[in-house]
């Protein structure tokens, strides 16, 4: 057959298909949808041996014929009107697929806009028995029942089968007969939000003298004469008159109704500030000549730019925002936390008004879908946002920008699992456009590919205006110990946080744990109380006097003896943040203090409203955990104190030492940014750590080298990839023996196949956390190098798992350049 007289085929993506049988599927598509139907868009197609209707995501269209003997399904129905995928995020699921060992679904959801999820809805519509079918006498009485329904609702109730077998035999009999046509319908679980307005018809506005109204209906003319259209109630009772006389007026033809859209997002935002402007400093220029040149050639181009904090990047991005702009292209900026978007929202909407939208997770479903379609019809140029808005559907990005690159946010941690720097460097080759990862203090992977040419280093080494960097003093708590002082915070910080006080200046200060007490341990058999369903201690929450898991969520009273020995005697270690505000307020009773942390920022304007009111110096001294530690400016901060950062130097991963590093220069460098010069303490019990005294010192390139030469003689990224292999269940011993299988499925395909690539195995042992949530965790961990060739063998081994009896019951991950520790 001539392959342009080949029916169409259709690949799709299936919904909800398990590792073990997900692929892509072939469905014939028949003539009604032929014209129709588009890569991008989602149909319902029939699975399995029973045909039940799935959802399904449309990769591509061919006219590649069947293999000879097998008969394609048909495509049931299309779920879209449009396509909702771009040819670019059709790209982005394929990417996704090969490098995360994720299910094509996955990949799917994943770049989908958020808003957009649909549910699959089947009906059936009765019809007359075709010539020379039977029907048993049930089986008419209830076609005939079918049709005498008056709505739809009444037909599904009739048809409402679940946990009826009888029913359910006589329903597909009906449809097998064709007396009963199945119609799938998706319906979208968030839609459009519109308003019925009303305005001045044409026929009155052109001639007035045709039309009598009343003196009433005149007061409502002459109120929609002013605000030319209002909502019904409004015009109604600006004009001081009723909704009937409202409605007259559409009766008599003087006005008439329309619907118009309601945008559930901000649309208000005014450019109060021209990026015109802003005067850059000589590195900053220089920074910017060097991607401005390449934004101006429109060629594909990576940079990290490595600047000490206060070295004004956000400046240089403004510029480059700017300048692509002119181009009449769009821009990415990707921020690592929530709690960045209200300084950063306003800062780039004060310069480029409604240009900007937002995208994060803490947005509803509606407001992403408000926000999803003003990208698509043009009104947005620049995407603001977290993780998930790397995959923000801009048709014609110009410049791509991560700030704070290093962050361990940017990494996915359910499946698919990706880094948003992987997927914006792909993104950023398909447009040509130029990419900026920045930060303080960039990740080791990172600064590695500059040196190896993969990005183009650009450096700012001075503070804008010559501000110097923060001075710290770093404080041995042993000594205050020895010395009676067993509260929080040592002579130094408190008395510096007086000071501050005093002069009328604001503080910051970091503790990185959530809480009043950390844990409770028994006095006898020193055995802390674990949640039930993970090994980890409870935290003691005086807020609400409960013991809280900050991992599964579990809640309970605080015990009065030890679940193990039975011992009553119980003590309460550690201090959170909640304790630290209460000690704060103690020893600086006029002190007007802010906490800001995971228990106070649950509704979606706490960030926002905390960090305006703390800018507007209505608090004294912000503490928090890690989330008030990078990227904010206040300028009036002139201390910062970190209280305690120890344990996080010995959290069980190899990024241990880089991340404690990151998150005290980062912190430091919060302070001093305005006029004032900034000072900082370190609290610690190991004031000989170098870790330490190297963040203190703000010395990157010194921590570089030396966490390098660690990584490089202990085979650690980025001299190597690591690939993470999970498993997870609710009985520990067939955890253990998934582990093992799987190993042993590892070795003897390496054998079978004669791998030829770099590869050495660790493990299987048990995870950081051997149980959370109620399942048993175990890790292998798979040094190699991160190829398609690695990435197609370790598919393959997953695939070999889920086949495997082994592994029932039991949940299975690879995670390239995962965490390993947790």
């Amino acid at each position: 057959m001539n392959a342009d007289l080949s029916p169409l085929t259709a690949r799709v993506a299936l919904d909800a298909a398990a590792f073990g049988y997900d692929q892509l599927y072939s469905y014939a598509v028949g003539a009604p949808l032929a014209e129709t139907l588009r890569p991008g868009m989602r149909a319902a197609v029939p699975f399995g041996m029973g045909n039940r209707r799935r959802i399904a995501m449309v990769l591509s269209v061919s006219r590649e014929p069947a293999p000879e003997g097998i008969t394609l399904k048909p495509v049931a129905a299309l779920l879209d009107a449009e396509p909702v995928l771009t040819a670019e995020l059709l790209m982005l699921v394929e990417w996704l697929h090969a490098h995360t060992f994720c299910t094509w679904y996955d990949a799917v959801r994943a770049v989908l806009p958020g808003g957009m999820q649909l549910r699959l809805e089947e009906r059936y519509v009765p019809l007359d028995p075709p010539v020379g079918v039977s029907l048993t006498q049930q089986e008419q009485n209830l076609l005939h029942m079918l049709k005498m329904a008056k709505s739809v609702q009444e037909r599904d109730a009739l048809l409402q089968n679940e946990g009826d077998a009888e029913k359910q035999k006589l329903t597909a009999s009906l449809v097998q007969k064709g007396c009963l046509l199945a119609v799938s319908e998706g319906k979208q679980l968030v839609g459009d939000s519109t308003k019925r307005m009303v305005r001045l018809s044409a026929a009155f506005l052109s001639d007035e003298t045709a039309f009598r109204p009343t003196p009433k209906q005149t007061a409502a003319v002459n109120v929609l004469r002013e605000h030319e259209a209002l909502a019904v109630k409004e015009c109604a009772y600006l004009a001081g008159v009723t909704e009937v006389v409202v409605n007259n007026l559409v009766k008599a033809g003087i006005a008439e109704f329309y619907t118009a859209e309601l945008l559930r997002v901000p649309r208000d935002a005014q450019a109060t500030v021209s990026p015109e402007d802003t005067v850059l400093s000589a590195q900053q220029q220089a920074a910017y000549d060097a991607a401005a040149e390449q934004i101006l050639a429109g060629k594909a181009a990576a940079f990290l730019l490595y600047g000490v904090t206060g070295s004004g990047k956000t400046a240089v991005f403004e510029q480059l925002i700017a300048l692509t702009l002119k181009q009449k292209r769009q821009v990415l900026l990707l921020i690592p936390e929530i709690s960045l978007t209200p300084q950063v929202v306003q800062y780039f909407q004060s310069r480029f008004g409604n240009k900007v939208a937002l995208i994060h997770s803490g947005l509803s479903l509606r407001q992403r879908f408000d926000t999803d379609k003003l990208i698509r019809r043009g009104e947005i140029s620049i995407v603001i946002g977290t993780r998930s808005a790397v995959f923000a559907p801009l048709p014609d990005i110009g410049l791509i920008i991560l700030d704070e690159e290093g962050e361990h946010s940017y990494k996915s941690e359910q499946s698919p699992r990706y880094h948003a720097a992987e997927v914006a460097r792909a993104r950023a080759k398909y447009h040509n456009a130029v990419l900026m990862l920045a930060s303080a203090t960039p990740s080791l992977e990172s600064r590695y590919l500059a040196e190896r040419g993969v990005y183009r280093l650009l450096t700012m080494t001075q503070r804008y205006n010559q501000a110097p960097l923060p001075q710290v003093t770093i404080v041995d708590m042993n000594e205050e110990r020895m010395n009676g002082n067993g509260g929080p915070f040592s002579e130094t910080l408190a008395t510096a946080l007086y000071d501050n006080l005093q002069r009328g200046e604001q503080s910051i200060l970091l503790l990185n744990r959530r809480g009043y007490h950390t844990l409770l341990q028994c006095t006898k058999c020193y055995e802390p109380v674990y949640c039930p369903n993970c090994s980890v201690p409870m935290t003691y929450h005086k807020t609400n006097g409960s013991l809280l898991c900050h991992y599964c969520g579990h809640v309970q009273p605080p015990v009065t003896k030890c679940p193990k020995c039975g011992n009553d005697r119980l003590r309460q270690m550690g201090f959170g943040t909640q304790k630290l505000e209460e000690e704060l307020q103690a020893l600086l009773p006029d002190a007007r203090i802010l906490r800001m942390d995971a228990d106070t920022t649950m509704t979606r304007t706490a960030y926002e409203t905390g960090f305006r009111a703390f800018a507007n110096h209505e608090y004294d001294i912000l503490c928090g955990t890690q989330m008030i530690g990078k990227g904010l400016d206040f300028p009036n901060v002139t201390l910062v104190g970190v209280v305690s950062v120890d344990k996080a130097l010995f959290a069980g991963d190899y990024r241990s030492y880089e991340r404690t590093f990151s998150l005290v220069t980062q912190v430091v460098g919060r302070g001093g940014r305005g006029k004032t010069p900034g000072r900082a303490v370190l609290q610690t019990y190991m004031p000989e750590h170098y870790v330490l005294n190297l963040a203190a010192q703000q010395d990157y390139d010194r921590f570089y080298a030396e966490e390098l030469a660690m990584r490089r003689a202990l085979m650690f990224p980025p001299v190597c990839d690591l690939c993470v292999i999970g498993f997870a269940g609710v009985f520990e011993e067939k955890v253990r023996i998934a582990a093992d299988r799987f190993t042993e499925i590892l070795r003897d395909t390496a054998n079978r196949m004669q791998l030829r690539l770099p590869l050495r195995v660790l493990g299987p042992v048990e995870a950081g956390y051997g149980r959370l949530n109620g399942k048993y965790r175990r890790r292998l961990l798979l040094k190699c190098k991160n190829t398609a060739e690695m990435r197609r063998f370790i598919r393959s081994l997953l695939e070999q798992a889920y086949a495997d009896k082994a592994f029932s019951g039991i949940s299975v991950f690879a995670d390239m350049n995962g965490d390993c520790g947790v």
